[in-house]
């Protein structure tokens, strides 16, 4: 099982409403778990590894926002960009290594395909590469934190 049909069967246990699923192949089982409040991942493999749903602080963060008057012209001015977003759950990394430059700054030029972050997940590094043509105008996460599944990470001008 590869690492897309994870992600896939994830996102089915989160959105169906699914309590857990599981699938055992030769040398490899998975079980999801989805809770009230969490989703458990556990493998038969060497490790067991948890993970939860997206977290509600950043969600909460814009509707606060959006009550006030001058955070709301705020919002409404980011509208017009183009929002890259976590494909996965895992840790951000702005850059390949420690003693590496970012992949991208702000203001940069990014084109489809780009590598701009990558994100580690269950031990693997996954680069994440823009969607669009653009210019970075905002970069949403810091740098080494964990990030949810369709977490918004990069702000990208695409005019």
């Amino acid at each position: 099982m590869n690492k897309k049909e994870i992600e896939e069967l994830i996102r089915f246990v989160s959105k169906s409403g699914v309590s857990e699923v599981s699938l055992e192949q030769k040398d490899f089982k998975i079980t999801i778990k989805n809770a009230p409040r969490e989703l458990q991942v556990v493998t038969a493999a060497p490790a067991v590894v948890q993970m939860a749903p997206p977290v509600a602080a950043p969600a909460a963060a814009p509707v606060a926002a959006s009550a006030t008057p001058a955070p709301a012209a705020k919002a409404s001015d980011e509208s017009k960009y183009h929002v890259v977003k976590s494909p996965m759950i895992g840790t951000f990394y702005r850059q390949p290594s420690p003693d590496k430059p970012n992949f991208v700054n702000v203001g940069d030029e990014v084109k489809p395909g780009q590598v701009i972050c990558i994100i580690e997940a269950m031990k693997l590094f996954n680069e994440i590469e823009s969607d669009v043509k653009g210019r970075i105008v905002k970069v949403l996460v810091d740098n080494a934190t964990p990030i949810e599944y369709d977490q918004p990470l990069f702000l990208v001008d695409p005019s």
